[in-house]
């Protein structure tokens, strides 16, 4: 089933808690850098009524000629509230959107520029699930908004990527990155190689636990990960969560390698879950609990998931 499969691993829940506690409306661009920009989503987890399905952030760069927008959040109503909060930063219409991924999250938005943009990119593998899951989600999303999230035209990227490239979108260069469906099926980064940053949608994380997925690829994670934090970025912009460094990319590697090697070795010797998730909570808790928001919610779900996904 789409809808249980998407509410599992699409918003990945976060430990199952609602973060809608003092959740403002107000879309407001925090500058990252020279002609850098991010839209902050104070919500994560699942849609609800009183986030009005407003649940991950976006990006943009300002180039000579137009805005590059990393995603497009949830719906063409939050798609418009972005298009009106880059308004307050420049003119130039949004020319060139990326989609991370294939979450709804992330892309449903799109129809809101399809005035101005020339190019909607995204992999290859994210375009074929948008379009097997496309209106499933837009039916999930409005059903658990209780309808607050307006309607939304399903608008499908027109530039397929099926490997790395480089591109130069108004002077400036930028490479896109695979992940090797770390996360989900055709994962994108984006990076800016003379500013430095790096735009992971849900491949990188900050204050959030990795949001590992069924459908997505723990070792493929690790090794992107450790390939990332080899570039150096300076700034590490995520899917959720506010803007990072370099220091929470190896964070997350060493957390994610610990628990894979851990759950591996004991899977393969036949002990059972809850032992090994005792461990983990013993040998971890001390040193990452601090670092992530959601850790002890979260650690269970990832033992449990790295387990099912054994051969």
């Amino acid at each position: 089933m789409r809808i249980l499969r998407f509410n599992l691993f699409g918003f990945l829940l976060i430990g199952q808690i609602s973060m809608a506690k003092n959740i403002k409306s107000d879309f407001v661009v925090t500058t990252i850098t020279e002609n850098v920009y991010s839209i902050i989503s104070p919500s994560i987890g699942l849609p609800t009524p009183k986030n009005k399905g407003w649940n991950s952030n976006v990006h943009f760069v300002v180039t000579e000629t137009g805005v590059l927008l990393f995603d497009t959040g949830s719906s063409e109503t939050i798609g418009n509230n972005i298009k009106k909060a880059i308004k307050t930063v420049t003119d130039l219409p949004v020319r060139w959107v990326v989609n991370s991924h294939s979450h709804a999250d992330h892309w449903l938005g799109n129809a809101a520029f399809t005035n101005t943009v020339v190019e909607i990119i995204a992999s290859e593998q994210s375009v074929s699930t948008m379009k097997k899951y496309g209106q499933d989600d837009v039916e999930f999303y409005a059903k658990v908004t209780h309808g607050a999230i307006g309607t939304t035209q399903l608008k499908y990227p027109n530039i397929l990527l099926v490997q790395r490239q480089k591109r130069n979108f108004g002077g400036m260069d930028v490479e896109f990155i695979f992940s090797n469906s770390a996360h989900s099926p055709g994962d994108i980064l984006m990076w800016l190689p003379e500013q430095k940053i790096i735009f992971g949608g849900d491949v990188l994380s900050s204050d959030w636990m990795p949001m590992i997925t069924d459908h997505g690829n723990v070792p493929n994670m690790i090794d992107t990960l450790h390939k990332i934090a080899e570039l150096g970025p300076d700034i590490v912009l995520t899917g959720h969560g506010k803007a990072t460094t370099v220091k929470a990319i190896m964070r997350d590697a060493e957390l994610l390698s610990t628990v894979w090697k851990r759950v591996h070795t004991d899977h393969k010797n036949g002990m059972k879950f809850n032992e090994t998730l005792l461990r983990v909570k013993a040998n971890l808790a001390p040193k990452y609990k601090s670092l992530y928001q959601d850790f002890d919610n979260e650690i269970e779900r990832h033992v449990k998931l790295m387990y099912s996904l054994q051969q």
